[in-house]
């Protein structure tokens, strides 16, 4: 049975169906949404980066006094936390309004997947607190324009040089170097060339992440956001991939002339093409797909709006069951959209029944937010996510969801606008045989035809 082609651009390239939400009828339709505004770019209500930057400090000020047992402090770093926590909640709430309500769901789920490839993990409360900005600032923006503006972007956001300690990292050789003795990091160097461009079997050295480290020395950032400080920077030439850079005084320029040739390289060309395939389609890709992603990526001098195009027009994307099995955000978000809740009861969760509905269930799940265990994000394996206590999760998110949402709910109709031309007859009988209403609607959200993509 083929899977009608506006479900599929639904399921495959969306968050799934939703009760009322026009759906996108191929490639065309998805292409055309993104052409739109965005309209959760520039939405009201988000903390903007100098408010998250005051919270964290105030957070760092309250520690210190802890620390020193001064007076009040106690009740400050109580305060400190509490402002944390309620703007991690608002983004939580945020992300998902986005995902499930956007009319223009391809570009939720890009900025999804983008948001992965740029991994950033927030094991505290204020590393949490930075990320969404990042997401927003230098992945939303940029994600319907280049490869090489959302790399200049992400890479000189203070979440990521946080992250991957570069705001520590010193030329040996330059004047903050010679004075205090700090050392070189290699951290983003490495992960640049190996997970945001060239991919882990490009033919790179160790001598060209030393000097690209080098090079990227000077990048840091305080209260304000980035900044180049000169005097952290390495003076001279490097030499990466063969070619040389900067020469005297470094500059912000000379990084994001190498960047930008990292960008447009082949080799990274073939690897973001292989990492949307298998994001959104399965793996290992289909040949002449791959190729025709990573020529539209070369000849289009990284503008992503062909990228997308060409990952779309081919008959690969549109072809088969879905191999992909959704992410614990993805699953979520995919079971409010089934229920069609509204947006007024989505903005009126209180922050308990959102840990409750959302962050618990994704930590139980395997997911905790913005909480990867490494850059290289959350692993593109569907047997990863389909493990015994992560089924058994999403078995009692979908009883928990049918006990809240399902009333007056008639399941086997919800099953048909669910999975239309999706479900097999063993779940269409298994839905018509249950005991009761609930037991029904949760085994419509359980079942493996609603957690593949």
């Amino acid at each position: 049975m083929a899977i009608p082609r506006h479900v599929m651009a639904e399921i495959r390239y969306g968050f799934g169906l939703r009760p009322g939400a026009p759906t996108h009828d191929g490639a065309a339709a998805l292409l055309a949404s993104l052409d739109r505004t965005d309209p959760y770019l520039t939405v009201g209500g988000r903390a903007d980066f100098a408010t998250r930057a005051t919270l964290v400090q105030d957070n760092k000020d309250a520690r210190r006094a802890r620390r020193k047992q001064e007076a009040g402090a106690e009740e400050m770093y109580k305060s400190s936390v509490s402002a944390l926590r309620k703007t991690i909640a608002a983004d939580i709430k945020w992300s998902v309004e986005a995902a499930m309500l956007s009319p223009q769901p391809f570009r939720e789920r890009l900025v999804l997947f983008w948001s992965d490839h740029f991994s950033v993990s927030g094991p505290s409360l204020r590393e949490r607190t930075m990320i969404p900005d990042m997401i927003n600032g230098a992945i939303r923006s940029t994600v319907a324009t280049s490869f090489p503006a959302m790399l200049r972007a992400v890479i000189t956001h203070p979440a990521m040089l946080q992250y991957l300690d570069q705001s520590m990292s010193v030329g040996p050789n330059s004047e903050a170097g010679q004075a205090k003795k700090r050392g070189l990091n290699e951290n983003l160097a490495r992960e640049v060339l190996e997970l945001h461009t060239l991919g882990v079997d490009a033919a790179y050295t160790q001598a060209d992440v030393r000097e690209f480290a080098e090079l990227l020395t000077g990048m840091t950032f305080d209260a304000d956001g980035f900044r180049f400080r000169p005097r952290m920077a390495e003076p001279g030439a490097e030499t990466v991939l063969g070619t040389r850079y900067g020469r005297g005084k470094a500059t912000l320029g000379t990084v994001e002339k190498a960047l930008r040739d990292l960008a447009l390289r082949p080799e990274t060309a073939a690897h973001l093409a292989g990492k949307l395939i298998t994001h959104f389609v399965g793996g290992p890709p289909n040949p002449g797909h791959l190729d025709q992603v990573a020529s539209a990526y070369l000849e289009n001098h990284g503008a992503l709006m062909p990228v997308y195009a060409a990952l779309l027009d081919h008959p690969a994307a549109w072809r088969g069951e879905f191999q992909k099995v959704k992410t614990p955000f993805e699953f979520i978000v995919a079971g409010f959209r089934a229920y069609g809740i509204p947006h007024k009861t989505l903005r009126q969760l209180e922050p308990r029944v959102l840990t409750r509905l959302v962050m618990r269930p994704m930590a139980a799940m395997g997911q905790p937010y913005l909480s990867a265990s490494g850059p290289d994000g959350w692993s593109e394996d569907p047997a990863d996510w389909i493990t015994a206590p992560g089924l058994a999760e999403r078995i009692l998110w979908a009883q928990m969801m049918a006990a809240r949402f399902g009333d007056g709910v008639e399941p086997a109709a919800f099953l048909a606008r669910t999975l239309p031309g999706v479900a097999s007859r063993a779940l269409q009988r298994a839905v018509r045989r249950a005991e009761t209403r609930e037991d029904a609607l949760a085994l419509v959200l359980a079942s493996p035809e609603f957690n593949r993509r």
